[in-house]
């Protein structure tokens, strides 16, 4: 079998850190270790990485987890979990090549031939919702996700949820099912009065309610409420995800592959998932890599229902999109809401290593946004 014989990692525009591992026959696979505003910290767990595992078996996927993951006496986190998730997607990547099948043909096959997606429209102020959501639309989505609120005070204008409640009810008047992140910057005097001013207009999920430090506020409104609560872009580990599990309190989990240490811990969370009737809607705000990652264990899994693209996302500017630095962008074709599932070896992308080398020269690290209220006070983002 071949061995390791280097690991590379690339810093991207708009955000994202590319992974990619070599064996000793010159066989490659790629990874995606993005973690949005720590970019660097990533970088220095995968340097440390690349001294350590060069000569190992490139085989034995679970073997490399297991040693990056109880290697050493700290563990888990959204740094080191990242940093292995690149490692882990490339490893896989790799073997399945090796094999010339898609990764999902490993993980005891495909249970669908094409998978439910949805987009972003209103950026991190949403505004302008009607318009975006058209486009979606024309796109080819039939589901759209946007920002509930702008930055909210603990307690703050009731007229800041009414204006939530009208911008659920234009995009639904579209036709279209609509996501609402309250992405953690709602705090519990205001989550509760918007959750119920929005249970009539039938929202596909509410997301991130509360912060997942808040475990008991979210028990609290999942009992007040019919509508399903989505959240899980904050756990970092099969760990993170039981007592969320165990307490009911989450209806669609939404693990994100970048920030869970890949293809090996999204494939266990999917199964403890499915053991409590708990939906699979990975996170993916991410590249191209990250999603086709995703989308080999959402094929795989029979709990899954839908999967974020960050096609066109308020955050990819500056010319760098979903559909960059591959050579086949054609796999993310929208029709009716559903993308095809890919049948090409590995991850199903093909990566344009040229453009990766030439963009990462120079690249800054992506700044993560911060919110201030009307007294200069930090707000949660």
């Amino acid at each position: 079998m071949a061995k390791i014989s280097k690991i590379e990692y690339f810093r991207l525009p708009p955000r994202w850190l590319f992974v990619k591992i070599t064996d000793t026959e010159d066989r490659v696979g790629w990874g995606e270790a993005s973690l949005e505003g720590h970019t660097q910290a990533v970088e220095g767990c995968l340097g440390a990485c690349a001294e350590r595992y060069l000569g190992l078996e490139a085989d034995d996927i679970e073997h490399i987890w297991q040693l990056s993951y109880r290697g050493g006496f700290y563990r888990g986190g959204p740094v080191l979990m990242s940093a292995l998730a690149g490692i882990d997607i490339a490893l896989w990547d790799l073997k399945a090549r090796k094999l010339n099948v898609p990764i999902y043909q490993l993980l005891g096959g495909k249970v669908r031939d094409k998978l439910r997606v949805y987009a972003w429209i209103g950026g991190d102020r949403p505004s302008d919702v009607g318009a975006q959501a058209n486009a979606r639309k024309a796109q080819g989505f039939d589901a759209v996700k946007m920002n509930a609120t702008e930055d909210l005070g603990w307690l703050d204008s009731p007229q800041k949820l009414e204006e939530c409640v009208q911008r659920v009810k234009t995009v639904r008047s579209l036709g279209l099912d609509a996501g609402v992140d309250f992405h953690g910057r709602v705090h519990k005097p205001m989550a509760k009065q918007l959750v119920a001013k929005l249970e009539p207009h039938d929202p596909l999920f509410i997301e991130e309610p509360l912060l997942s430090e808040n475990i008991g506020g979210i028990k609290d409104i999942a009992a007040r409420t019919h509508l399903p609560i989505a959240l899980g872009e904050r756990l970092h580990s099969r760990w993170d995800v039981r007592p969320f599990l165990e307490s009911g309190c989450v209806d669609i989990l939404q693990p994100d592959i970048s920030h869970v240490g890949g293809i090996s811990e999204m494939r266990r969370i999917a199964a403890a998932c499915e053991t409590y009737d708990v939906a699979l809607a990975p996170h993916c705000p991410l590249g191209p890599i990250a999603l086709a990652a995703n989308v080999q264990v959402d094929a795989a899994s029979p709990n899954f229902v839908i999967q974020e693209m960050s096609l066109g996302i308020h955050y990819n500017v500056d010319g760098q999109d979903l559909t960059s630095y591959t050579t086949n962008p054609e796999v993310w074709k929208v029709t009716g809401g559903y993308i095809d599932l890919m049948s090409g070896p590995g991850l199903g992308v093909e990566i344009d290593e040229a453009q990766v080398r030439a963009l990462s020269k120079g690249s800054k690290a992506w700044v993560n946004p911060t919110f201030r209220g009307p007294g200069n006070e930090l707000r949660e983002w």
